[in-house]
């Protein structure tokens, strides 16, 4: 019996701190680390949400001492904390950074680390628990993975954990994905893996489930009975910048496709979990992901695109072969969308149209369920020329909150219905900011909450998805489209053939 409610260790509101613990995070001096882990960290040391007893290990080819990377670690998490710089709170944290120098192939260095790790249990009372952040690309697991078995440092007890953590992409195909997942498996238990998609760590993809589960307004209307169709668009405004090696190999597909716009999909046509646990809410996106299909006319429902030069924001924007480092005969999609189904009771006929592209007009990334239009309106056709399909818009970046779209009738001695909309938004409602996804998922990370990560399952169910479009695609060329527009053309005549229209966001 619970004596005292506020000590329930299932009462979500309280805050949870991680046990003592150390953050190993390789490829530190990488963008990622700079921009998003080092940042992180600070966040979550300034808001109370890691341990006393909290280490942070570098390990990177640099030849550093531990106060050079105390630096770089504090120029780069002051430059993109998202709360207030406090020094304080640094030099305490700068009292915990170590660094540990060395190539992935070298037996001395993966020594030298696994000494630290040792050493620090005795000098900050980390208690042996260690998160990895192979923040690296996937072509040097292997090497670090064994690097780890070999030193021991992998192996979890009854008196320490060990998990590590796996960034995106997680293979190019189903068949490379498999590979990656048991290289993996084969050095830490399933349960101590944690594959990162950053989306997932955003406050309104999380918010999507308390607004279906936590309210009777929209899950009754949540199905193919009234939704006429869902698009979920991830936008974004900029090139590859300096990724082309990456982007020249990867491609939108796979390179968000793959991961990000399957996994809000899942959120979003899932069933309600049992409870809201990591395990019942993975096993419903599965569900989801298993019963996705492809379109049988691939032509017309699979498309991919490159941007060429054009105009963005009164500025010239390069095309994507005049980009540094891109083959000036490249056959890589900048863009992809494609319509698929998801073959459950609930969904049955109802399209899901993903899409997502670079050197688009603006940067966005949304859910939109587009409402079927009333069977009868007692209205002349004049009162509703203005009159759209009801939406409901969950906007996932920028602007977080969402949106209702709706016919309300104009002011006046007429009568003419056109759409008005109801906006929430999270910066107006609530004063607290919403925390980076990087700051959430490291901390679930520490805590051992998997709520927020696939699993091998769920990766593998979204390449079996993908692969058929990939294969489909095979030495066909991308077909152009401007920078500042949003896409080829034959995008919107991909929903024209089925008298629909894509969002104008």
């Amino acid at each position: 019996m619970i004596t005292n409610p506020l000590r329930d260790p299932r009462d979500r509101r309280l805050p949870r701190v991680p046990e003592p613990c150390a953050l190993v995070v390789f490829g530190i001096t990488g963008d990622l680390a700079r921009k998003k882990l080092l940042p992180a960290v600070y966040d979550l040391a300034n808001r109370g949400l890691l341990p006393t007893n909290f280490a942070l290990l570098g390990f990177a080819r640099r030849d550093w001492g531990d106060q050079d990377f105390a630096e770089l670690a504090r120029e780069a998490a002051r430059k993109a904390a998202r709360t207030p710089w406090r020094e304080e709170v640094w030099e305490r944290l700068a009292g915990s950074v170590r660094f540990v120098q060395g190539s992935f192939d070298d037996d001395n260095a993966f020594d030298e680390l696994a000494a630290t790790l040792g050493e620090l249990e005795g000098s900050h009372g980390i208690g042996g628990n260690a998160a990895f952040y192979l923040s690296i690309p996937p072509a040097m697991f292997p090497v670090v993975l064994k690097q780890m078995q070999r030193t021991g440092m992998a192996e979890s007890t009854p008196d320490r954990w060990r998990r590590v953590v796996v960034e995106k992409p997680f293979g190019t195909d189903l068949a490379s994905s498999r590979a990656l997942n048991e290289l993996v498996d084969s050095v830490f238990t399933a349960e101590d893996v944690f594959r990162i998609d950053h989306y997932l760590g955003k406050e309104t993809v999380q918010n999507l489930m308390a607004l279906r589960f936590a309210n009777t307004l929209f899950e009754p209307v949540w199905n193919g009975h009234h939704v006429d169709s869902v698009q979920i668009t991830m936008a974004e405004d900029v090139g590859i910048g300096g990724r082309a090696q990456f982007y020249e190999q990867t491609g939108a597909a796979r390179d968000v496709l793959q991961n990000h716009l399957l996994q809000l999909l899942a959120l979003t046509a899932m069933e309600e979990p049992v409870e809201f646990s990591a395990e019942e809410i993975r096993t419903e996106k599965l569900k989801v992901l298993r019963a996705v299909s492809l379109p049988e006319d691939l032509p017309t429902f699979a498309v991919r695109g490159q941007y060429e030069q054009g105009w963005l924001a009164g500025q010239r924007a390069t095309g994507y072969r005049q980009e540094e480092g891109v083959d000036p005969h490249s056959t890589t999609e900048t863009y992809a969308a494609v319509r698929l189904g998801v073959e459950t009771r609930r969904w049955a006929g109802v399209p899901f149209y993903l899409r997502t592209g670079k050197r688009l007009p603006r940067r966005v990334t949304e859910i939109a369920l587009v409402f079927k239009r009333a069977p009868h309106l007692p209205f002349a056709d004049t009162d509703t020329e203005e009159l759209g399909n009801n939406q409901l818009v969950i906007r996932v970046q920028p602007d977080e909150g969402m949106t209702l779209k709706f016919g309300s009738k104009v002011p006046g001695s007429v009568m003419e219905v056109r759409d008005v909309a109801m906006d929430f938004l999270y910066g107006e409602q609530f004063t607290e900011a919403s925390p980076e996804a990087y700051e959430r998922l490291l901390l679930d990370v520490l805590l051992g909450d998997a709520t927020l990560f696939p699993r091998n399952a769920e990766v593998e169910a979204s390449w079996a998805v993908i692969d058929p479009l990939e294969e489909f695609w095979a030495g066909t060329t991308p077909q152009p489209y401007r920078a500042g527009e949003w896409g080829p053309r034959a995008a919107d005549e991909m929903l024209a053939a089925e008298g629909r229209r894509w969002r104008r966001p």
